[in-house]
């Protein structure tokens, strides 16, 4: 590890945000985390201390800044070298108003590049999407494989949604932005990103295994998406850091596709004490349910059709493979199970 200085790292309470601050505390770095109200930061250095231990807190500063908002950002960026820039607003819902999510992707974005700039850092990473990649290609059924190459194509989507908008804009700004400001960026592009949780804040992602686990799902679509595990993501914003030659590229965070059932399978064999659902929707339903909007929405483009994303750019840059994703489901299953996050349901 070379000497990186003073690490800016947005969304500090979020599932990555806490991740990769541990790992780069882990490394001995430097590092400054955002949160949108000081009122959250115990918690966050409680989780981390709980990990590395209390001496561990001295390399790390919480300030308050929000992404819709200037207050706080310029004093942020003062003395940092590298912004890794991660906080974006997640939902399991869709919004009837997209901007609820498409303004602190977009705008969030925005606003942290152009403080960034004024203040001459010259580094940054980003955590994008799968979703700036896989989308408005007109892939309606089978097997496709994407890789770095591809940008989702906001106008060839019939049906789009709140995260897919806001993040697919945010990263055109973040390209066109540092290329005219002559900023270093790397953007990481990480599918459905589930893993151990470090405390009971954790992502809704989480909910894709918890829910099968304990039947509160119900029922799952048949179709599949692609799995990776919070650790790989934060090991690639690390391995983005101490590598140069990864400025001007993106990197698809992707281990296996995974059929919703194949989860279920997994968690049954694991867990046979538990409801793990295991009834499927027809996809005529999701599709006919997704037309009036709502969380069906926001995979109805994956209904149908097996979406493959490429991740060996990525396992490259780590010099090894990612965590297979039976592994990230138990990881998973174990620490929601661990820390209260899931109760079996009652009949």
């Amino acid at each position: 590890m070379t000497d990186q200085g003073l690490i800016l790292v947005t969304g500090a309470t979020g599932f990555v945000g806490k991740w990769t601050i541990l790992e780069l505390l882990r490394a001995g770095h430097q590092v400054r985390g955002t949160v949108r109200s000081l009122s959250r930061a115990s918690e966050v250095m409680d989780t981390l201390a709980a990990e590395l231990g209390q001496g561990a807190l001295v390399h790390l500063e919480l300030v308050e800044a929000d992404l819709l908002e200037d207050k706080g950002w310029a004093d942020a960026m003062q003395g940092v070298s590298v912004v890794m820039h991660i906080a974006t607003a997640i939902r399991a819902d869709e919004p009837k108003d997209q901007s609820l999510v498409v303004r602190p992707a977009l705008e969030g974005t925005q606003r942290v590049l152009r403080f960034a700039n004024e203040a001459g850092i010259k580094r940054f990473i980003m955590t994008s999407s799968i979703a700036t990649v896989g989308y408005g290609h007109g892939q309606t059924s089978g097997r496709r494989v994407y890789d770095e190459t591809y940008f989702t194509n906001l106008d060839g989507m019939r049906w789009t949604w709140a995260y897919c908008v806001g993040k697919t804009k945010a990263e055109q700004f973040a390209w066109a932005f540092a290329k005219n400001n002559g900023i270093g960026l790397t953007t990481i592009h990480p599918g459905a990103i589930i893993g151990p949780a470090l405390d009971q804040d954790a992502s809704i992602s989480l909910g894709l295994v918890s829910g099968l686990l304990n039947g509160t799902t119900p029922a799952m679509p048949s179709n599949g998406f692609s799995i990776i595990d919070v650790r790989d993501v934060a090991a690639l914003h690390l391995a983005a850091l101490d590598n140069p030659e990864t400025i001007g590229q993106r990197y698809l965070a992707t281990a296996e596709y995974v059929p919703f059932p194949e989860v279920g399978n997994i968690l049954r064999a694991a867990h046979p004490e538990w409801q793990v659902t295991s009834k499927t929707v027809p996809d005529w339903i999701i599709k006919l349910i997704a037309a009036f909007g709502g969380p069906a929405r926001q995979i109805i483009n994956d209904i149908g059709n097996e979406k493959v994303f490429d991740g060996s750019k990525g396992e490259k840059l780590l010099g090894r493979k990612y965590i297979a994703a039976k592994d990230s489901i138990l990881a998973t299953a174990d620490s929601v199970i661990r820390l209260g996050l899931v109760k079996q349901k009652t009949s």
